[in-house]
């Protein structure tokens, strides 16, 4: 292993959870988000990681976001004939969000973040160090 393999692993994984976390504040914009009865409805977006090789090397590897897919989960169904997407049976569809689970994918996703930003930092300190012992 090279001295900056350790840089481009944390690097790939800083992207990736990025990205992951984009995906969790779209998905949030959009759970109240309703649609006419036969219109397409916002879909929950999901990020799917896989992991690379670094620098050729089978032994070492890092990630990135493979696809980015929809949640097939049907729409949340709530009785409100007032609202004006409602269909014939008062029924009003609404995006297949739940902001409790994005809240605790975003709280994951944070930390995964946190964590591959020490790494990058404390590779970083350590070849600082051994910068000053070689001179």
């Amino acid at each position: 292993m090279g001295l900056f393999e350790s840089f481009q692993i944390s690097g790939s994984a800083l992207a990736a959870e990025r990205v992951r976390m984009d995906l969790i504040a779209a998905n949030l914009a959009n759970a109240n988000n309703t649609a006419r009865p036969g219109d397409e409805i916002f879909q929950r977006k999901l990020a799917l990681f896989q992991s690379v090789p670094v620098d050729g090397s089978r032994d070492i590897s890092g990630v990135k976001v493979s696809a980015i897919v929809s949640d097939k989960t049907p729409p949340k169904l709530v009785y409100d004939p007032s609202h004006p997407h409602a269909n014939d049976e008062g029924m009003v569809a609404y995006a297949n969000v739940n902001p409790i689970l994005e809240m605790v994918d975003l709280i994951a996703a944070s930390r995964a973040y946190q964590a591959n930003l020490a790494t990058l930092e404390t590779s970083k300190e350590i070849m600082l160090r051994a910068l000053q012992i070689s001179t």
